[in-house]
């Protein structure tokens, strides 16, 4: 299980384990907290042409689905 921690994942880099429409690294380019501090939003950016996704925060704690950094 990668170690993610909702206050750090603001410009965070991961790499998709299978490419998300042929694109592998990411940032976390957005994080939106609602009223009780837990992450309502997180949008992450492909490096290579700046398209964004948004995704639920704690699927980047699977290893399966993506890596911490860029490999």
């Amino acid at each position: 299980m990668n170690p993610v921690h909702p206050k750090k994942l603001l410009n965070s880099k991961w790499t998709a384990s299978t490419p998300v429409n042929k694109l592998k690294h990411f940032s976390v380019c957005q994080v939106e907290y609602d009223e009780d501090q837990k992450v309502s939003l997180c949008i992450l950016r492909a490096e290579y042409n700046a398209e964004e996704l948004a995704i639920d925060w704690r699927q980047l704690k699977d290893p399966t689905l993506w890596r911490q950094g860029w490999v």
